[in-house]
């Protein structure tokens, strides 16, 4: 049976009267689809429904130029687009600390206090809220309409997936209420029900089609169709909890702006609450505990926040996570099997890790089939062998780990005990050695000798570069990449630029099963959008030891450019102490760092991979500091003790100011505050005739600025 025609309305409308028809049927339609999947209550029956439906899609045939960004035809579905664009965020979105017992929970609580200069007394508020375990999404509005909205991706810029977005009836396109600022983002976790979870696989299974491993997966699945009708047909949900960029503030705590996000349409999850006191955190968290079998819904811990946001504000960020919230994660799921084999993989650093090939059991909705065995030692102490039962859980629910060996299944007569390999596994046949530290005594790790020669770890750089803190290139994952250095494709990160624009390299990926035309335009469309690239993930991406997300970040930062940081290097690996003092003088970067890059860096293959990386890019400088303060882009160390803020909380005003905060005193410095019993550095500082600055002074100096 055909569809209805579109009930067009009126001959004679006019285009005027046509626009304000389609704002009241958008406010309408959009009412009842809230009624019909949040409240489970429709407040019209189908056909009623399809009558605005025909109504809508008539006048919008008759005045296309008047189809809204709100249009209900849009949240059913929109022309498909062959990928989605890059968003960057106005505010990042950063990752929460995890804790994985009480004393890391107190151990939370005791870092508060002392970074605020809190007496024990003093009570501190929470709000304790459930992790939902699904998709992070960002919605931005603009005079309260939905304008955009993206996928977390990696904290800075997301996908945009606007359309998708929309078909999701707890997104409302238009907040209600009053008090919203004109600019907001809105934040909140999309996510499946575990009854629309089995349905859906059910349906999919009885079509023959794919089916997903567990809730999250399929709505990470979900939400990322290029189509979003399909998007439209599955049953997403969305709780908001949190916000990032906004024009004005709009609450005072943490509780009250999940109340205002309720009153403005989302839907806030109802088992959130305030707790007075932190003394309650563990009662709430075991309650959330006993609830999880029958919420209905995945969630793998509990979020504390801090309910004052004057206080959220002061404790500011560490790296990428916020001090004033941690994720209580609830105790892994444990199960037993075999160990099939122990197998050696070999790290980008050289490193060798034992992973045990297991027997393949379900935990925690998850087949594992590999856990990592750490190192050699750790083999010793918990006496595994192969042929062994063994007990495992997946560590935070992720990583797969062996927690014990059951003595009373090994067989008789017993497996031999496990040999470490002297001899790496690569072609090479290097060596193995047991690392020390610089005073000689012997570490668990143990390296192949043969560095950048040692096919595995030349694989390891190249896994790294790929991965998803570092160059982010889509389509190209491990299996790819192994599959394109074995050929020869791919051996150093430029051949990955080169082989987008080689005729010949793609020519044999052609010939390859599975490598149609829309594959490698797809792939080529892919490696092109990193050319441009962040200088943070640039250096992390080259993988210097001792450098991972957060120092990479920080030498960013302390350089500005890839011309200045690659300079600064070369000059390090010449031996030049200046560069090593700038270097160590960054705060938080120590004798590691300096002697890893500088190690790095003397080598000439890993100077002439990053010179052949260099020229097919456009590293863009790190991020300007605000440029309306006084302290924008000034060096700023401190030293002494501080007496009415804490050391970690005058270095975040410093950086929230735009400044840059230096361990060491050098002749780049610009201010350096000194406290009492201040020593070597307000010796240096006075020698070079640097600003000295009393706290009482700075404080004042970072007020006006």
């Amino acid at each position: 049976m055909a569809d209805p025609a579109p009930d067009t309305g009126p001959s004679d409308i006019s285009e005027e009267g046509a626009a304000i028809e389609l704002e009241r049927l958008a406010k309408e339609m959009a009412e009842h689809e809230r009624l019909y999947y949040v409240e489970q209550a429709p407040g019209v029956d189908d056909a009623a429904y399809d009558a605005l439906k025909r109504r809508n899609a008539g006048l919008e045939a008759r005045f296309p130029a008047l189809v809204r960004a709100d249009s209900p035809s849009l949240r059913v579905g929109a022309a498909p687009s062959t990928s989605f664009a890059a968003v960057r965020h106005g505010a990042p979105m950063l990752s929460l600390d995890n804790a994985f017992n009480a004393a890391e929970v107190a151990d939370f609580i005791a870092r508060i206090r002392r970074f605020l200069k809190l007496a024990a007394a003093e009570p501190l508020a929470f709000t304790v809220e459930p992790k939902i375990d699904g998709l992070s999404a960002n919605l931005r509005y603009e005079q309260g309409r939905l304008v955009q909205g993206a996928t977390r991706g990696d904290g800075r810029t997301g996908e945009d997936v606007t359309l998708n977005l929309r078909t999701l009836a707890d997104i409302p396109e238009r907040l209600k209420g009053t008090g919203w600022p004109e600019r907001i983002e809105v934040r909140g976790e999309v996510y499946l029900g575990h009854a629309a979870f089995a349905a859906m696989n059910a349906a999919a299974e009885a079509l023959d089609a794919r089916t997903y491993a567990n809730p999250r997966n399929a709505a990470s699945g979900s939400l990322r169709q290029i189509d979003p009708t399909i998007t439209a047909a599955r049953p997403l949900r969305f709780f908001a909890y949190a916000w990032g960029d906004t024009s004005a503030p709009f609450a005072e705590t943490q509780w009250e702006a999940l109340q205002r996000l309720r009153d403005w349409g989302f839907q806030v999850s109802d088992l959130s609450l305030r707790v007075e006191n932190e003394d309650a955190l563990e009662v709430q968290y075991r309650a959330f505990e006993d609830r999880r079998p029958r919420l209905g819904f995945d969630i793998d811990g509990v979020v504390y926040k801090l309910d004052r946001l004057d206080w959220q504000e002061r404790l500011s960020f560490a790296g990428r996570i916020p001090r004033w919230a941690i994720a209580h994660k609830f105790a892994p799921e444990q199960a037993r099997t075999l160990v099939n084999d122990i197998e050696i993989q070999v790290g980008r650093t050289g490193a060798l890790t034992p992973v045990a090939k297991l027997a393949p059991i379900n935990v925690g909705g998850v087949v594992v089939q590999n856990a990592t065995l750490h190192n050699a030692d750790e083999i010793a102490r918990k006496d595994i062998r192969v042929g062994d039962t063994v007990v495992i859980q997946r560590a935070g629910d992720v990583i797969p780990q062996v927690v014990e060996v059951v003595l009373d299944a090994r067989s008789s007569p017993e497996p031999p005990p496990f040999a470490f390999p002297q001899i790496c596994p690569c072609p090479l046949k290097t060596a193995v050695t047991r690392e020390t530290t610089g005073g000689g005594v012997e570490t668990v790790v143990r390296r192949c000798t043969g560095e950048m020669a040692c096919p595995f770890q030349r694989l390891e750089h190249l896994k790294l570069f790929v991965s998803r803190k570092a160059f982010d290139i889509e389509g190209l994952g491990e299996r790819q990449l192994s599959a394109f250095y074995e050929d020869g494709l791919v051996r150093e990160p430029a051949d990955i630029f080169r082989l987008a624009r080689d005729e010949p390299a793609l020519a044999v990926l052609r010939a390859r099963e599975g490598y149609g035309e829309t594959s490698i335009r797809n792939l080529v469309a892919a490696i092109e959008a990193r050319r441009t690239i962040a200088l943070a993930r640039f250096i992390f991406a080259l993988g210097i030891r001792h450098v991972g997300e957060t120092t990479a970040a920080t030498l960013a930062r302390g350089y500005g450019s890839a011309e200045a940081f690659l300079s600064a290097m070369d000059l390090l690996a010449a031996g030049d102490t200046s560069a090593a003092e700038e270097l160590d003088a960054m705060d938080q970067v120590g004798g590691a760092v300096v002697d890893a890059a500088r190690a790095y860096f003397a080598e000439d293959h890993n100077r002439v991979r990053v010179a052949n990386l260099s020229v097919q890019l456009t590293i863009e400088d790190a991020e300007a500091p605000q440029a309306d303060t006084a302290m924008a882009g000034k060096t700023v160390v401190f030293t002494g003790a501080l007496e009415s803020v804490t050391r970690d909380e005058a270095k975040a005003q410093a950086e929230r100011l735009g400044a840059k905060v230096a361990g060491s005193v050098s002749k780049k410095t610009d201010i350096v505050v000194a406290g009492p019993g201040a020593g070597s550095k307000l010796k240096t500082a006075e020698a070079l005739g640097l600003q000295i600055l009393s706290e009482a002074e700075w404080l004042s100096l970072a007020r006006e600025a």
